[in-house]
């Protein structure tokens, strides 16, 4: 169980982020500060400095939470399950029912900035390789030798960024299907093969 220290700079973390985020989007990624960050969490800038090296790297702290949860529930499923059930399970438990939709969009757009572009690259690359660990160390596989696990992790990844820009352009296709139900979907067709 975690200790309430951890909970507090878990919190904290957490409050960061989100404002980050937040201010960024209601003032533009050039119009915020990491002064303003500091304040609008509630802490000092020396505090802000303890948890993130940069404004950069508070805003895509959310994203990299979403990413190491989605590890940590892959790597935590039943050990006899096939790798894509596994992955079914760990994304629709990170994928609620129901997800805000103008949320994803900001976030989306946000990612775009040019000075955040090396960060979101540098974060994908760091899940990518998790997951390779993660679905390496479940088959049993050195991701030296075998090029499985880093396969299956860099397609799983890429598809489901393609399904969620999908989901977010397409006209009525949140209306259609729920996250949950389109990363279902995608699970079904990988495992298919692409197969039409």
């Amino acid at each position: 169980m975690t200790g309430l220290r951890e909970r507090k700079k878990a919190a904290t973390r957490a409050a960061l982020g989100d404002a980050a985020w937040s201010l960024c989007v209601e003032h533009g990624y050039d119009g915020v500060t990491v002064e303003q960050i500091a304040r609008a969490a509630g802490v000092s800038l020396r505090t802000f400095f303890n948890y993130f090296s940069s404004k950069e790297e508070a805003v895509m702290a959310g994203d990299k939470q979403t990413a190491e949860t989605f590890v940590r529930e892959f790597a935590a499923r039943p050990p006899d399950e096939p790798v894509l059930v596994a992955l079914r399970g760990a994304l629709q438990s990170i994928y609620p029912q129901h997800v805000d939709l103008e949320r994803l969009r900001q976030s989306r757009e946000l990612r775009r900035h040019p000075a955040l572009l090396p960060h979101v690259f540098a974060a994908y690359s760091a899940r990518e390789q998790e997951l390779t660990a993660a679905i390496a160390d479940r088959c049993g596989l050195d991701a030296t030798v075998d090029p499985y696990p880093a396969v299956t992790a860099s397609t799983i990844l890429a598809t489901l960024r393609a399904v969620v820009q999908w989901w977010l352009d397409a006209p009525a296709a949140s209306e259609r299907y729920t996250a949950a139900e389109l990363v279902a979907r995608m699970i079904d067709q990988l495992g298919a093969g692409f197969t039409r």
